[in-house]
Formats: structure tokens, sequence, C-alpha cells
């Protein structure tokens, strides 16, 4: 498999580092790119045009790239209540996405309610019409949302990547294809799935052409009564060998960007993980 085109990243939180300490060790690591959460230092309103070009400068210095924006929200994107200001940040955090270079901007995707599911819209479907007057059905709210999101995606040129888990990627890629956006789409998170009860390599299999960014995050079933658990990537239940060969086969040219949320010495576990995908991902530098 030496002729994949993946590259691999990590998710800069993960170290538990303070920013520049984190690049530095994640340039030790030679991994190609990271992720970052659009928060503190790297809040939209704290990065004004001076700023987004030193960081880029920053990342360069440490031969990084910027993988994708993380964008953590307090309520889900199916809640009305604050809807408009959601969108407004989720809005400045995709232009800070494009101004830095990845481009791409990851959201927690909230479980798709029943009622939700829709034919693809049509030419002269109704359209939708932003802030109801009063709390209407979350699938309502959900809908509403993404599809303006998605607008103003085609628009700016900024991808977004739904991160999904809590429904199995058959029916995430069915709600996804109700949609006309071309910028929405699914970062693919395996352990989400396993964790949740689903088929990794099923839930990839329906998800692979809408998916343009993957956290490396694997799980492992403890026993029979128990749930899965995060574990370093490689010693969990996760088939990656046949996860590259399942990106290899739809020609994905992005990254595996590891992720650690759990455990004692995430650092260290991040470093295992990266060299485990080392073992069949070779580096590249373009």
């Amino acid at each position: 498999m030496n002729d994949l085109h993946l590259k691999v990243g990590l998710v800069l939180e993960s170290l538990g580092l303070p920013l520049r300490a984190a690049l530095f060790e994640a340039a030790k690591m030679s991994v190609q790119g990271v992720q970052l959460d659009a928060v503190g230092l790297l809040a939209p309103e704290n990065l004004g045009a001076t700023a987004r070009r030193d960081f880029r400068t920053q990342l360069r210095s440490h031969s990084l790239e910027l993988t994708a924006l993380h964008c953590p929200l307090r309520k889900g994107l199916d809640s009305f209540e604050f809807q408009e200001e959601r969108l407004d940040y989720v809005t400045k955090a995709m232009q800070l996405a494009y101004d830095l270079g990845a481009k791409k901007l990851i959201l927690p995707m909230p479980k798709i309610p029943v009622e939700a599911t829709v034919e693809p819209e049509a030419d002269d479907a109704p359209k939708v019409h932003l802030f109801f007057s009063g709390p209407p059905p979350k699938s309502a709210t959900l809908r509403e949302t993404l599809t303006e999101l998605g607008h103003r995606g085609d628009r700016m040129g900024t991808w977004l990547g739904l991160d999904g888990g809590l429904d199995s990627g058959t029916a995430l890629k069915a709600y996804l294809d109700s949609f006309r956006s071309g910028t929405l789409g699914a970062n693919f998170d395996p352990a989400n799935y396993l964790m949740n009860g689903y088929d990794p390599m099923a839930s990839l299999g329906a998800l692979a052409e809408s998916v343009k960014h993957i956290h490396a995050r694997d799980a492992q079933r403890t026993s029979a009564s128990a749930g899965p658990v995060e574990v370093p990537v490689g010693a969990g239940d996760l088939d990656w060998l046949s996860i590259a060969a399942t990106l290899e086969a739809v020609e994905y040219r992005g990254f595996l960007c590891v992720e650690r949320t759990a455990g004692d010495d995430r650092l260290g576990d991040v470093r295992t993980s990266v060299a485990f995908l080392r073992r069949f991902v070779p580096l590249t530098r373009t």
C-alpha cells in the first residue's frame, strides 16, 4: 500500500499542551498537519487579518498545514434557542478556516430526528425561512440550519464536515443526499460508530464519497456487558488496513487525523498511534 495518498495528522488538543509547545511536538512526530479548535486564542474574534497571516506562517515554519478547524457548540445544530447567533458564529469560524488555508470546518452532528427524512430538494420546493417565531420541531430546526450553512459554505468555498456516529453511516448519507449543497459532507470517526453500536466499515462504505476529513480514533470491546472504550490507534477492534483500502478505492486524498480523548498518557498514546499509522501510510510532503 505504498501508493496511498493518505496523510497523517493529529488533533492538537489531544496533546494537552499549550499551543506553541503542541505545534513543536507535532513537528517532532513528523505529521503533516494538525486540526485545532476554533476557541480561545484561535476563536474567530481573537484573530485579525494580520494574526491569521502570522499563524499560517507559524504552521509553515513547522512544516505543518491546517487539516481543518473544529467548531465546538454549546447547543446542537438542532437547537432552536439562539439559532441566529449560532449561525453567525459558525459562519465566522467558516471564514477563519478559509483564511487559515484549511477551507474545512468540522461540526458536531446531532442524532437525525426520525421526521427529518425527506426527499431531496426539488427546484420548486418551498424554501426554508430562517428563525422561526416559536420553537419548531428539532427536525425542522436542523434542516433549516444545515440548509443555510450549506448555502453559506457554497458561497464562501468552505467545506462543512458533520461529525456523525449517533446514526449509521447509511442514515447520515441519506440525510446528506437530501440537501442540494456541495459543501455539506461528513467527518468520519470510526470509533464513534463502533462505540454507538454501528458497523464502522459499513458506515465508511456508505459515506466514503462524502468524506473529506477523518479522525483516526480506535476503540475496543472490553466485555460482552460493557460497551467499547477508546484506546490508542492500532490497539482496538478497528481494521485500519481495510479502512485504508476503502479510502484508496474512492481516491481519498485527505488526512487521517489522530485523536485521543481519554487515557492517562494522551501524549504517549498519540505518539504510539502516529507510529502505527506510519506502518502503512508513508511520509510524504506536498
